[in-house]
Order: structure tokens, then C-alpha cells, then sequence
């Protein structure tokens, strides 16, 4: 009797061992799949471009999507009518959780507060972006309003 006893616990035991690593995997899963839904949902906050060009009006721009190309190339997402700009003169993109600027080796060259941009930089609210003869201000966040009112 006593074999029989044994052989049924070992029985309870290889089943409990079973049951607790399908629960264990099954949340695994369950965690992989919701990490995957958050970070699908994680967006590039909206950039919002304040364009100056001399002889034109000032524009306000805003966008959502996390890559945008600057140039004087009509696919371009912002496209300047400036000849001192190249057809595809700046790149910018959200990637590490920051909002970044990127010279695509325009001929004239592009300046950040008046710096020239040679490599990769972060770019923060209230940066001025140089392409030829045309301002760029950036606004991370929020949106930007031409007239702007004042509450008392």
C-alpha cells in the first residue's frame, strides 16, 4: 500500500510542477505582451516648426509622425522654396526618447543657435535651426499659437 501512496504523490507532485510552470510562462507571455502594446503606443511627442523666411510669411508647423526630412525637394515633409538650401538638407528624429537634428551633408551647411550642426544633436524648445537663409524654431510638445492670449 504504501507504493501505491508513493507513486500517487509523486503523480500530485509532477502535476503541481507542471501546473506551476504553465502558469509561470503564461505570465510571462502575458507581460511580453503587454510591454509590446506599450511600447507600440509610445509616440513621438508632437514638434511643432515656426518657419522664418526673409521676403515670406512666418509658418507654423506642427507634426506627429517621428522622421521628417527638410529640403528644398518637394517630397520633402517641409519643403523650402530658399536656393541657398539643398534638395535634402535636414533630417529630423525622435528616437531614445528625444527629438533629434541631423545635417544630411547639405553644400551650404546647417547652424543650431548659430553653431554649426556637424553631427547628431538633441534638440530642445525654443531652438533656432539655419537652413541658406531660413529660420527654423522648435517647439517640443506643445502646440504653438500664432496669437497667443493673456488670461487676467
Amino acid at each position: 500500500m504504501s507504493g501505491v501512496i508513493v507513486l500517487a504523490l509523486r503523480l500530485i507532485l509532477a502535476i503541481c510542477l507542471y501546473a506551476f510552470l504553465g502558469w509561470a510562462l503564461f505570465s510571462l507571455w502575458r507581460d511580453l505582451q503587454t510591454q509590446g502594446v506599450r511600447l507600440a503606443l509610445r509616440k513621438a511627442p508632437p514638434l511643432n516648426l515656426t518657419l522664418q523666411s526673409p521676403g515670406t510669411e512666418t509658418s507654423h508647423r506642427a507634426f506627429h509622425q517621428s522622421d521628417i526630412s527638410i529640403g528644398r525637394d518637394p517630397a520633402c515633409d517641409v519643403s523650402l522654396s530658399d536656393d541657398a538650401v539643398s534638395a535634402r538638407h535636414l533630417h529630423l528624429s525622435f528616437h531614445h526618447g528625444q527629438w533629434w537634428a541631423e545635417d544630411l551633408g547639405s553644400t551650404n551647411g546647417t547652424r543650431l543657435n548659430q553653431s554649426p550642426l556637424s553631427t547628431p544633436t538633441v534638440l530642445t524648445t525654443g531652438d533656432q535651426i539655419e537652413c541658406g537663409h531660413t529660420a527654423i524654431i522648435v517647439s517640443i510638445g506643445a502646440a504653438t499659437d500664432p496669437s497667443p492670449t493673456i488670461r487676467l
